[in-house]
C-alpha cells in the first residue's frame, strides 16, 4: 500500500448527482470563498511545515505554458491530441462524442498496438452523442456511451468506434483482470420522455473484441444507483464500487460474487442473464467504526493516516423499485460521504477518492479532497490524501476536487482535478507530496480519465468539454 500521507489544500462546495460542483458553487455564490477549517494545509501537511508549502522538491518541476494554449507540461514532455469531440471522426463516419471522463488502455493481443476505452458522460444536452449505432446500443432514448480509440504502440491514432451506446451520463468505471471495461452510468433516471429503459446501471465493455460489445446487458446485480467507479479484486472477482450522490450522501460498496464464480471475458454477462443473475452474488454498503464507535461520515477523518475498521451491510433492494439504494439504509447502519469519485485496485486494495466535503451540506468537516485506502484482508480504510479547503482556487500552486486517479506505476498516484479555479493532473509521491503534472490552458473544464499504458510510457488523460480532448502524454518519466 501506498503510504500517501498528505498535503495538499484546495477549495469548493456541494454537488448533487445532477449538478456539477461548479454549477453549484456559482449558484451558491461561494465560489473562491477559500473557507480555512481543520483541514488548511498546515494542519495537515508535515510537522515541519507551518504555511507556504513548497512542491518544487517533488515530481519533475515546474509546468512551461503551452505557445498553444491547451496544455502545460513539465520540460521535457510533450502531448499528442488523439481525440478532439466535434473534429476527429469515427470509424462509422460521424464525429468523435463530447465530455470524455473514465478511461483505460489495453494492448491488443499481438503486442503492436493500443486500444483505449473512452466513456463520454452525456445525458440529454451534449454535442455530439455517442451515435446509437445497431446491435451496440441499449437505450435509443439515451446518449451517453463509449468509444473506443485505436492507437499504434507510441500512442499514435488509427481509428474510433462505437462500443457501446444508448446509456446515459457514463463517469467513470474501472478496468478488470480480464482486460474489459465497466463504464458506470452516473444517473437513476427510469424510463420515460425520451428514454426507454430504466438507468444506473454498470455494463461492461470489450476493449479487443467488438462483437463481445453486441445487444448490452446490464450488470443489474451491481445494483441500480448513481454510479461513479470501480475497483475489482484480481484474486477473487470482488467489486468495489463509488457512489456520487446526495440527500443523502452516497455509500461505498461491494458487490461480492456468488460461489462457483469465476471471472473472464463474459463471465459478467452470463451471470446478468442467468436465472436469478439480476440478484446474483451480494451488494453492500460499507459501514465503518473506530473501536466501537460507528462512523457515520467520511468527513470525520481529518489526519492522514486515520484508520477505520469496516463491517458490511446488505442493500435490501438492489435495483431501487421504489426506493433509492442509498435511502434504504438509516445513519446508523452506513458509512456515508457526499462525493465519493474515483477507484482503482492497486497495491493490494482499492484506492477511493471523496472529493470534497462541507458541512454546510451536512458533512462533519470541510475539505477539498479525500483519498482512501480499503485493504481487504485486514478489513480497514485508510486515509491516505487529504486536501485542506483551497484558499485561492486561482492560484497555480493551489489544488482542489481530485475526482478521476490512477496509480501511477513510477509509484504514488495521479489525480484528475475536478474543482474550482485552474485545473490540473496532480501527482502525489509515496511519502504524501502533491506535484503539479499538467494544466489546463484552454478552458475551466475538468481533468478526466487519467491511466496509462502497459508499458507505462504514455500517460492517455482527457479535458472534458469545451470542446473535449484526449491526450497522449510523454516524457522522462521516473
Amino acid at each position: 500500500m501506498c503510504s500517501l500521507a498528505h498535503i495538499t489544500q484546495p477549495e469548493e462546495i456541494f454537488l448533487s448527482s445532477s449538478l456539477s460542483r461548479r454549477e453549484l458553487m456559482r449558484r451558491s455564490g461561494l465560489a473562491g470563498l477559500g473557507i480555512a477549517v481543520s483541514g488548511s494545509v498546515a494542519a495537515i501537511a508535515a510537522p515541519e511545515a507551518t504555511g507556504q508549502i513548497t512542491r518544487a522538491a517533488a515530481g519533475y518541476g515546474p509546468l512551461v505554458p503551452d505557445p498553444d494554449g491547451l496544455l502545460s507540461l513539465p520540460a521535457g514532455f510533450s502531448y499528442r491530441i488523439i481525440a478532439e469531440a466535434g473534429k476527429t471522426t469515427l470509424d462509422s463516419g460521424e464525429l468523435t462524442p463530447t465530455d470524455h471522463d473514465g478511461a483505460a488502455c489495453f494492448a491488443t493481443a499481438d503486442g503492436l498496438g493500443l486500444v483505449l476505452v473512452n466513456n463520454h458522460e452525456i445525458d440529454e444536452d451534449e454535442q455530439p452523442g455517442v451515435p446509437p449505432l445497431p446491435e451496440v446500443t441499449y437505450d435509443p432514448g439515451a446518449r451517453g456511451g463509449c468509444t473506443n480509440i485505436s492507437l499504434d504502440r507510441l500512442g499514435n491514432r488509427t481509428g474510433e468506434y462505437v462500443s457501446i451506446a444508448g446509456t446515459h451520463n457514463n463517469c467513470a468505471g474501472g478496468r478488470t483482470p480480464w482486460h474489459t471495461w465497466l463504464t458506470c452510468e452516473e444517473t437513476e433516471d427510469r424510463a420515460g420522455g425520451a428514454l426507454t429503459k430504466d438507468h444506473g446501471y454498470v455494463f461492461e465493455v470489450d476493449a479487443l473484441d467488438p462483437e463481445a460489445n453486441k445487444n448490452p446487458v446490464p450488470l443489474k446485480f451491481l445494483g441500480r444507483y448513481s454510479h461513479e467507479a470501480v475497483a475489482v479484486d484480481p484474486h477473487n472477482s470482488t467489486i468495489y464500487l463509488t457512489e456520487d450522490a446526495d440527500t443523502p450522501s452516497g455509500l461505498y460498496f461491494r458487490w461480492t460474487p456468488p460461489r462457483h464464480f469465476t471471472g473472464g471475458k463474459g463471465a459478467l454477462r452470463e451471470l446478468a442473464l442467468s436465472e436469478g443473475g439480476d440478484t446474483a452474488g451480494r451488494l453492500q454498503a460499507m459501514s465503518c467504526y473506530k473501536g466501537s464507535r460507528h462512523i457515520a461520515d467520511l468527513s470525520q477523518a481529518t489526519q492522514p493516516g486515520t484508520k477505520y475498521r469496516v463491517e458490511w451491510v446488505d442493500a435490501p433492494d438492489r435495483d431501487a423499485r421504489t426506493t433509492s439504494v442509498r435511502n434504504q439504509f438509516d445513519d446508523d447502519q452506513v458509512t456515508r460521504c457526499l462525493k465519493l469519485e474515483g477507484a482503482y485496485w492497486g497495491d493490494g486494495g482499492a484506492h477511493f477518492v471523496a472529493s470534497y466535503a462541507r458541512v454546510s451540506d451536512g458533512s462533519v468537516n470541510d475539505h477539498d479532497g479525500q483519498v482512501w485506502f480499503y485493504d481487504p484482508e485486514n478489513e480497514t480504510v485508510t486515509l491516505t490524501t487529504m486536501f485542506g479547503v483551497n484558499p485561492d482556487p486561482d492560484a497555480d500552486t493551489n489544488y482542489d476536487g481530485p475526482d478521476n486517479i490512477t496509480v501511477d506505476p513510477h509509484g504514488g498516484v495521479i489525480l484528475a482535478e475536478d474543482g474550482e479555479g485552474i485545473q490540473h493532473l496532480v501527482g502525489v509521491t509515496e511519502d504524501g507530496q502533491s506535484y503539479p503534472l499538467a494544466r489546463n490552458d484552454r478552458n475551466d473544464s475538468e481533468f478526466t480519465g487519467p491511466t496509462f499504458s502497459p508499458d507505462g510510457n504514455i500517460l492517455f488523460a482527457c479535458i472534458q468539454s469545451g470542446p473535449g480532448y484526449v491526450f497522449a502524454i510523454t516524457g522522462p518519466w521516473r
